[in-house]
């Protein structure tokens, strides 16, 4: 398994954001990390992946986020009725999504080629913008994963995820609560865990969906930059 340094996110960070793909309908993007997908709050938090884009497209609308530390595909529709079907295929789950994650110890392989993890998240209101597993209070929240190598030492074992449910920061908390926190994750591992990378080893890889407009089916592929 590699495990490589991601010095040049912070790089990317500064720069211009060129689409991955782009036409009429809709644009993708692949966003580095540490740069947030919108606008956060306060003067400070304004530059993001949403205003370097409409820099560029003013049309462009946000349809979906990822978290200010996760690179990776991000897609942005170019018009309010592109936003709109492209919502609905979000919010119907048609869109499939799929990440590369570095975690913590050694997880051992699913007895079926992919495992399910099962665990009803919701806000940590005193401690905000945390998320916490609650069975009773809980959103449903469903990730699909499977093992892709374990490191030599064992330290470490390389993952594909796949969010089935949208949740706020639902893969870094299902991770967690496994007992397998992501490397480098500020939020959620311990002091040792988050020392032991630069930055969240996450990073949204594969995003396949329906073209709103054509119906065509698209996919696009980003490899893990660590």
């Amino acid at each position: 398994m590699k495990n490589h340094p991601a010095d040049h996110d912070a790089e990317s960070a500064c720069s211009a954001i060129e689409p991955r793909y782009a036409d009429h309908t809709l644009l993708v993007l692949d966003k580095p990390s540490g740069l947030l997908a919108v606008p956060g709050r306060g003067v400070d938090k304004q530059d993001c992946l949403a205003a370097r884009v409409q820099a560029r497209y003013p049309d462009a609308l946000v349809v979906h986020r990822l978290d200010m530390a996760t690179s990776g595909l991000m897609v942005m529709a170019r018009g309010a009725a592109a936003q709109r079907e492209l919502s609905k295929a979000f919010a119907a789950r048609a869109v499939t999504k799929r990440y590369i994650a570095v975690v913590a110890g050694r997880l051992d392989v699913p007895s079926e080629e992919w495992g399910i993890i099962d665990m009803p998240i919701v806000a940590d209101w005193p401690r905000r913008p945390l998320r916490i597993v609650d069975r009773i209070h809980g959103k449903p929240s469903l990730t699909r994963w499977r093992v892709l190598g374990v490191d030599e030492t064992g330290a470490g074992t390389r993952v594909e995820l796949e969010p089935v449910t949208g949740r706020s920061h639902q893969l870094r908390v299902h991770l967690r609560e496994l007992g397998h926190p992501i490397l480098g994750d500020a939020l959620y591992a311990p002091p040792d865990v988050q020392a032991r990378a630069g930055r969240l080893l996450l990073h949204a890889w594969s995003l396949r969906f329906a073209h709103p407009l054509t119906g065509d089916a698209l996919a696009f592929e980003s490899p893990a930059p660590f």
